[in-house]
């Protein structure tokens, strides 16, 4: 019996309380962190930006043409691609912006430099009947 109680050692009930407290503390840790949660965020950031950017370039083209718009804009809504809005030209081509944004979830981001390819921001753009532009992107993915 001496030999027994010199033997050191964890039991099996300690070792699955400290593995059951590990796995709670870790659960707990991912969700505060949630990294598919905060890639959303940071692309609903980015469109929030492109759709800034977009607009001051359109903004730059106003003052430029005496308050007209863009022929491509009008009042029915259309996606900002080359069979749609076709904004590049006049945007890009006129260095209102240097590259037209594009959605984080289109071709990884990749901006359109090229006008003359084809190509999708994945942005929609319409106008109201005061010539007031409004672009939309894609729904939240938080």
């Amino acid at each position: 019996m001496k030999g027994l109680k010199n033997k050191k050692g964890f039991t099996l009930i300690e070792l699955i309380i400290v593995i059951g407290v590990l796995a709670i503390l870790l659960t707990i840790i991912l969700q505060a962190v949630n990294p598919a949660r905060q890639f959303a965020k940071a692309n609903d950031v980015k469109r929030r930006s492109s759709i800034t950017a977009i607009l001051n370039a359109i903004g730059h083209y106003l003052a430029d043409n005496n308050g007209s718009l863009p022929p491509e804009i009008t009042t029915t809504a259309q996606n900002i691609s080359k069979t749609g809005a076709d904004l590049c030209p006049e945007l890009v081509t006129n260095k209102y912006i240097t590259a037209l944004p594009v959605d984080p979830k289109i071709n990884n981001g990749t901006q359109v430099i090229d006008c003359s390819s084809s190509y999708d921001t994945g942005f929609t753009v319409v106008k109201d009947s005061n010539n007031r532009v409004t672009i939309t992107a894609p729904l939240k993915e938080i």
